[in-house]
């Protein structure tokens, strides 16, 4: 549309209002440039002849956080270029422009100097709109062979590949924390727990490496999980793929993919790697919630197992004797957080049909906040590993009540020869006996065993002893000195080979 403006035809009014007639004409008309630039700028407004309502447009827009996927973006879209060019699509010449152009603003990007646009949308069409800018006709034929569709999905599973590993190496940290703990206090036995009733006698260094091995888990699912992750759709463009001759493998190689999508439906509609990312990030804050629950637990007076440093806990308003362990806190409250995230994304994707529908736009913040809520959580948590100290003289003094080796005393009375059941049940009377007489096990005289068991003898002493009950020990994976001091060592060399995943 073209406004045109009869500057001659101002003269037949008034001189006096000239100047008001003029400013307004001149307001109306830049106006109109404006509104007629904007709807250029945006892709598809061959199609519509009304603007897009600034609430809808507002609404909609979504640049003001997938401005995050820039990197990705224009990796993206260089590799798309270079492939354009060697399929003769376009020049080679106009690919160098492209890409040298687009090395340019992504320098203005992080630099602080580009300017983005909402009324652009998304990441993607301020990128482009800043190229065209830039070498104009040249820049309009990068979208050639493409589509929003799976531009997307491509920024977004080189973003899943980019937070996986940095998510891989915070976990590494963790587990090296653990590690250290255990190799720190190679003799300290705690009391285990089931029921949140003291059971068996173990090693410190035997519980810290329990959770050396949920974290361990947690990598390997990450691992397993990059598999899906790592595949291309560049090139599905909207749903059926293109004329153009254009090399999917090729692209895919440039990006670092292990291989391309074998549909172009579900290149551009699959999120199932966004659900199954999320889903390692809610096992992930539910481990570090379950050791955030047991660390609040050990440093209440109640237990007073662990000293928590000064440098993350906070004190009371109003009760000066407050020390809290507000770092855990947190994390077990952000737990419920990230697994809203997973939660939210099932629920977005169950009713979608084929194949892209903009509901999947609300991938991109669920993924985000749950990515810097985990890397946050797991690198305060290291610290808390890092610095938390046991409290010796109160753990001794927990163990002295508890009758933690009355199972070793059922074991040693089947080697006596009794059947286990039977052993099991006199086992049970000698607690019984020592919860009347207020004794523990090991405070027992041989005379008041063999009141209860005549088959006990005074080797009895060498099972039912904190020691004897750690010691003892032989199956693998158990927490016997010997067996634990050989699990630190092989958890050092896994650390060692497993630095961080290659991708």
């Amino acid at each position: 549309m073209e406004y045109k403006i009869e500057v001659s035809s101002i003269f037949r009014f008034k001189k006096n209002i000239f100047p008001f007639i003029l400013i307004s004409c001149f307001k109306r008309f830049n106006h109109l440039r404006g509104n007629m630039k904007q709807d250029e700028q945006k892709p598809w407004t061959g199609r519509f002849t009304e603007e897009t309502h600034k609430i809808v447009e507002d609404f909609t827009c979504s640049v003001n956080f997938d401005k995050r996927l820039y990197k990705e973006d224009i990796a993206g879209s260089k590799a798309h270029a270079l492939m354009l060019a060697k399929q003769a699509i376009i020049t080679g010449e106009e690919a160098s422009i492209i890409i040298q152009n687009l090395d340019e603003i992504q320098k203005d990007i992080e630099s602080g100097e580009f300017e983005w646009r909402e009324e652009l949308e998304d990441v993607h069409m301020n990128i482009e709109y800043a190229l065209t800018e830039k070498i104009g006709s040249i820049g309009k034929k990068l979208h050639t062979a493409r589509s929003r569709n799976d531009q997307v999905t491509t920024d977004f599973r080189l973003c899943i590949k980019n937070e996986t590993k940095n998510i891989e190496l915070f976990l590494h940290e963790l587990q090296r924390a653990f590690v250290h703990s255990a190799e720190k206090y190679p003799d300290l036995i705690i009391p285990g727990y089931t029921h949140l009733q003291r059971a068996q006698p173990v090693l410190w260094a035997h519980h810290m490496l329990a959770y050396f091995e949920m974290f361990k888990r947690d990598r390997e699912r990450l691992t397993d999980c990059l598999k899906r992750v790592n595949v291309s759709p560049l090139g599905s463009c909207a749903l059926g793929g293109t004329g153009f001759p254009i090399d999917r493998e090729y692209t895919a190689m440039l990006l670092g993919f292990r291989d391309i999508t074998q549909n172009s439906i579900d290149g551009v509609s699959d999120r199932d790697f966004v659900i199954e990312f999320l889903g390692c990030l809610s096992i992930i804050m539910v481990h570090l919630s379950r050791l955030s629950e047991e660390l609040i637990m050990w440093s209440s007076s109640e237990f007073s197992f662990i000293d928590l440093p000064d440098s993350v806990c906070t004190g009371s308003s109003i009760m000066p004797q407050k020390k809290n362990p507000d770092v855990p806190e947190l994390v077990r409250g952000k737990t419920g957080r990230v697994i809203g995230h997973l939660m939210a994304m099932l629920t977005t994707i169950k009713a979608l049909p084929l194949s892209y529908n903009r509901d999947m736009q609300e991938d991109k913040e669920a993924v985000f906040d749950a990515v810097d809520t985990v890397k946050r959580s797991i690198e305060v948590m290291t610290i808390v590993v890092d610095q938390m100290k046991p409290l010796v003289t109160c753990i001794k003094n927990s163990l002295k009540m508890g009758y933690l080796t009355a199972t070793d005393l059922a074991d040693y009375l089947v080697r006596k020869g009794l059947p286990f059941r039977h052993a099991h049940m006199v086992a049970g009377k000698v607690v019984y006996y020592g919860i009347q007489e207020l004794k523990d096990l090991n405070e027992m005289s041989l005379e008041e065993l063999k009141g209860i068991c005549k088959e006990i003898e005074e080797d009895v002493f060498n099972y039912i002893t904190l020691e004897g009950s750690i010691n003892i020990k032989k199956s693998a994976g158990s927490t016997s000195p010997e067996l634990v001091k050989n699990a630190i060592t092989q958890a050092y060399k896994w650390l060692d080979k497993n630095k961080g995943n290659e991708i």
